[in-house]
């Protein structure tokens, strides 16, 4: 009968013995601490239990700050005064009213945005002289802040949902035009090269070769422009609205309501979560091809 052994390396042992000893050696209060560390160093490897024991103790921290320097809730609340705030918001229907304003937005840009700027990236990247000709505009647009364009745009097309989707529009527009652009050209010249010899046609060429090989860098931009299109609504409904998320947060402010707003940012942030995992999904689903051809080169 074989016996197995587990294989200790002395460098592990090593470290595992420094930090035992420097977990031993410090102060009463600095252990918790390092015993937090460590627990997180463990867990690292779990992510879902990594995300939840930092969530949990990022809270631990708010709320002892809230309780050590006793501060009133209009400057810093509690978390168990958010939790109740979101949850009178829920009740009464005023969350999920202003979430779906900004969700119609945010979904409306993004799709304008992603339709607009792959058809420019493509045509800029199978024409030279149109990038000459027009990159130096596209580049002195992304210069200007969309905070000082966004009151311009709502002047124009007034503060209703169209000048919110164009702000959302805009925003998404530069960072999907340029990966656009990256992944057309970085089709290998060889299968260019190899489907020219079949005498594919440009459909076939686009569909066949140009869209698989850009896909991956395209996906890329999406989760960045997915994210960028809540900062864009938000941005527009800071500046001229009666709803919406943005419009939400300027009520909290106004009222010294610091718990809503608080809530509000909860809901911003869970909505920009919602929609850059779903574009991970997307790419899980789409480039699965990907992931097998990359094991099989491997084995």
């Amino acid at each position: 009968m074989q016996i197995r052994s587990r294989r200790y390396s002395p460098d592990k042992r090593r470290i595992r013995n420094s930090v035992y000893c420097l977990f031993v050696c410090l102060p009463a209060p600095w252990n918790l601490i390092h015993g937090v560390f460590l627990l997180l160093v463990v867990l690292n490897k779990h992510r879902f239990w990594f995300v939840a024991l930092t969530a949990i103790i990022a809270l631990v921290v708010w709320q002892a700050v809230a309780w050590i320097w006793r501060l009133p809730a209009f400057i810093l609340p509690t978390p168990f005064q958010v939790a109740a705030r979101f949850w009178q918001a829920l009740m009464d229907g005023s969350l999920i009213r202003h979430l779906l304003i900004t969700l119609i937005e945010v979904l409306a840009g993004l799709t304008a945005g992603v339709g607009f700027a792959t058809l420019t990236g493509y045509w800029l990247a199978k024409s030279r002289p149109a990038e000459r000709l027009l990159s130096p505009y596209l580049v002195a647009s992304q210069a200007l802040p969309m905070v000082a364009i966004a009151p311009l745009l709502i002047i124009w097309f007034g503060s209703g949902l169209v000048s919110k989707i164009l702000i959302c529009t805009l925003t998404v527009f530069f960072p999907i035009l340029i990966n656009t652009i990256v992944g057309v050209r970085a089709v290998p010249e060889s299968l260019r090269e190899l489907v020219r010899s079949l005498h594919a046609t440009p459909a076939q060429t686009l569909r066949y070769l140009e869209v698989p090989a850009a896909l991956p860098v395209f996906l890329g931009g999406l989760r960045v422009g997915a994210t960028l299109s809540v900062i864009g609504a938000v941005v527009g409904e800071f500046v001229g609205s009666d709803r919406g998320l943005g419009f939400l947060i300027n009520v909290g402010r106004g009222q010294y309501d610091t718990a809503l707003v608080f809530a509000t940012i909860l809901t911003l942030i869970a909505l920009a979560l919602s929609l850059y995992y779903s574009v991970v999904l997307l790419e899980k689903l789409t480039l699965r091809w990907n992931r097998n051809y990359s094991s099989q080169s491997r084995s």
